[in-house]
């Protein structure tokens, strides 16, 4: 298992206790939000208040001409066309104002490109194209707000341009009649980081004079659309996700409810977590894999019938995309771990033929969760320029790296965690020495990946009833993440595989007579590394569960450790050898004598049924240094006293007698070491 730094949040236990009892709420749930910084009387009030407080719409610049414009199209009869775009945000934005146009009789249309061939945003033959079929006014969601270009060929047509986005501006504006942006410098509302869907409805709101009024018609839109775009769960965000999932619970469209069948939902309780991991993947697997037109007519689906046969095909749809995404994503893991790139560079870059444009930022996703590491993965045509998405870690600002390498790039864009661009073919490797020589300069120590909790809590207080009353924390989601407890110094009673193929592992655990049954997914038995009668620390999230009537308490593993680790020393000596590998140290500590080796490998053949990850091996052997395990696993490697299998590690069935000092890991380091 990837290690991972716990981070435990401290709070002011006074002001707490002052909020708790001034808003008659749980104690310990008011601590919970004092340490997530909700710490005043009225962002406290805010958070925990059922009321719908939407800032006005004509707070935001432009507005009043937008309205004015659209106005005027109404009374002339002129087409409307709404350009989107095929992410979940895009898709859900366009629905919204199509569906409110068409509502109010307006002669209207909409148009979302295609990922493969058009890219992101408005492009120059679609403006033709919907120009000869008569459009006078564009109206853009989710995009436009850098279509220069574009703009300028939409008013040498004749026609004009509304632009709604949220993407953050580069200086100036693009022509248009108006620009609606939550991030531009003159609009009056205090908080910008809502969705392309949560503009779009600002501006149905604005025409039609009533936000209740647009929230309670099209709320479970927003709703989608806000988490699948990664919005933070936070001021108006949150009220948006709250109102559409009650719109989804007591009045859900055809397309919603056939989405909900499809995903597994049809009996179950509607969170933000399934509309993040049931819901818009299958609506983000329409425009990754083809058209996202597709959802956009789920969505707009008039009959059960018909929304059945849409959410079956985009199911389709989802199941080929995680089909293809597992391929490239092993195919890259494997090729890592055998350049070993993985484990050497500081931003990974993995390369490849045709890998599906649509799917490599989930690839991307999910190497960083494996190693720990921003990741970018390329993918070639054959033609001169490839295209490229990463994701990155906290603390890494990888729009900020593309923009110091920005002079090998075409177009970049993205935010800190996540980004794109397009690359000549022949730059590919100036960017890879480039942007791990910023990452080096930048970081002499790289942001560890982090697990925030929420606070300490000893196993006895685990109940059904803490578990509900975490309720008020809802909806989560990112800024407003599940509550982690720490439990730490539990004994193992038992360790059991679960599910089908054994993929997850269930735990039955104890402390002080307390026992626990905790399950933690995507965990194969063989690649646990730990055994009955070993202490562990656990970070918990724990929710209410129903089985054949009866509600019980689930308690899930986020992650797990060997009780008592030091992560001060852990990093600190995984920076040794990082830095070492860059040539920035001659550190002699990293050099593994015979005694280390032999630790190393008496602790592998003890755990011979065990796959075993390079962070699992340092923690169950406690003795010796980071590096010094790293180059005592390549000289094992050198000798084949070693088996890997997709990155883990375990000792060779048969190994032969080996001569480490003969190796040329042991060799390279005796030499730059200046050892005898």
């Amino acid at each position: 298992m990837l290690h991972k730094k716990w981070e435990i949040a401290e709070a002011d236990k006074e002001a707490a206790s002052v909020l708790s009892e001034k808003f008659n709420i749980d104690p310990f749930i008011a601590f919970l939000l004092v340490a997530r910084g909700i710490d005043d009387e009225l962002a406290f009030s805010d958070y925990i208040s059922d009321s719908k407080k939407i800032s006005d719409p004509f707070l935001l610049a432009d507005m009043d001409k937008a309205v004015e414009r659209i106005e005027m199209a109404f009374e002339a009869g002129e087409k409307i066309t709404v350009f989107g775009d095929y992410d979940c945000d895009g898709v859900t934005a366009t629905v919204l104002l199509y569906s409110f146009f068409k509502s109010l009789g307006a002669n209207i249309d909409y148009y979302i490109p295609s990922r493969g061939e058009e890219g992101y945003g408005m492009n120059i033959s679609a403006i033709d194209k919907l120009c000869k079929s008569g459009t006078g006014l564009f109206i853009t969601v989710d995009n436009g707000i850098t279509a220069f270009d574009e703009a300028k060929h939409i008013y040498e047509n004749g026609a004009e341009l509304i632009i709604t986005d949220h993407h953050r501006l580069e200086g100036e504006i693009p022509k248009c009649a108006a620009a609606i942006n939550p991030h531009r410098a003159e609009n009056g509302m205090n908080f910008s980081d809502i969705s392309g869907v949560a503009v779009a409805m600002k501006l149905a709101a604005a025409l039609c004079g009533s936000v209740d009024d647009v929230l309670d018609e099209y709320a479970d839109l927003v709703a989608i659309g806000t988490v699948g775009d990664i919005m933070p769960l936070v001021n108006e965000n949150r009220v948006f996700v709250k109102s559409g999932l009650q719109k989804i619970k007591e009045q859900p469209s055809c397309g919603v409810e056939a989405l909900k069948n499809v995903a597994g939902y049809a009996e179950k309780e509607i969170t933000a977590q399934a509309l993040a991991f049931g819901l818009c993947p299958r609506i983000n697997a329409a425009g990754r894999m083809g058209s996202a037109s597709l959802a956009a007519q789920l969505l707009l689906s008039e009959s059960m019938e018909e929304a059945r046969q849409h959410a079956d095909m985009l199911d389709n749809e989802n199941s080929r995309r995680r089909e293809i995404e597992e391929n490239i994503t092993a195919e890259i893991t494997e090729s890592l771990l055998k350049s070993g790139r993985a484990l050497r560079d500081r931003v990974i870059i993995a390369q490849g033929e045709n890998y599906h444009k649509g799917v490599i930022g989930i690839a991307a996703a999910h190497i960083t969760q494996q190693f720990g590491k921003p990741t970018v993965v390329i993918s070639t045509d054959g033609g001169e320029l490839a295209t490229a998405s990463a994701r990155s870690v906290e603390g890494f600002n990888i729009f900020e790296a593309f923009s110091a390498c920005s002079h090998l790039l075409e177009r970049f864009g993205g935010h800190s965690l996540a980004a794109g661009f397009s690359i000549k073919r022949e730059n590919i490797e100036t960017f890879r020495r480039e942007i791990n020589e910023y990452a080096l300069q930048k970081h002499t120590v790289m942001p560890a990946p982090t697990v925030h909790i929420d606070c300490r809590l000893s196993p006895h207080y685990l109940d059904l009833s803490l578990a509900e009353s975490l309720s008020v924390l809802e909806p989560c989601g990112v800024g407003n993440p599940q509550a982690v407890f720490a439990l730490v110094g539990l004994n193992i009673i038992s360790a059991s595989p679960m599910g089908k193929d054994g993929r997850h592992l269930q735990l039955r655990l104890e402390k002080k007579g307390k026992a626990l049954r905790v399950v933690k997914f995507n965990t194969p038995i063989d690649e646990f590394p730990f055994e009955a009668g070993d202490k562990i620390d656990v970070a918990v999230n724990i929710t209410p569960n129903m089985y054949n009537g009866a509600k019980y308490l689930s308690i899930k593993a986020v992650d797990i450790r060997k009780n008592g680790v030091d992560d001060a020393k852990y990093f600190h000596e995984k920076s040794v050898y990082e830095l070492f590998v860059a040539g920035k140290n001659n550190d002699a500590s990293v050099y593994p004598d015979r005694q280390a080796c032999a630790a190393v490998y008496r602790l592998l053949k003890a755990k011979a049924n065990k796959k075993l990850s390079i962070d699992d091996i340092y923690f169950l052997l406690g003795s010796i240094s980071y590096a010094q395990l790293r180059f005592a696993l390549s000289a094992f490697e050198e000798c084949d006293l070693i088996r890997k299998y997709n990155g883990k590690i375990a000792a060779s069935p048969a190994p032969q007698r080996a001569e480490l000092e003969k190796t040329k890991t042991i060799k390279y380091l005796k030499r730059r070491l200046g050892i005898g």
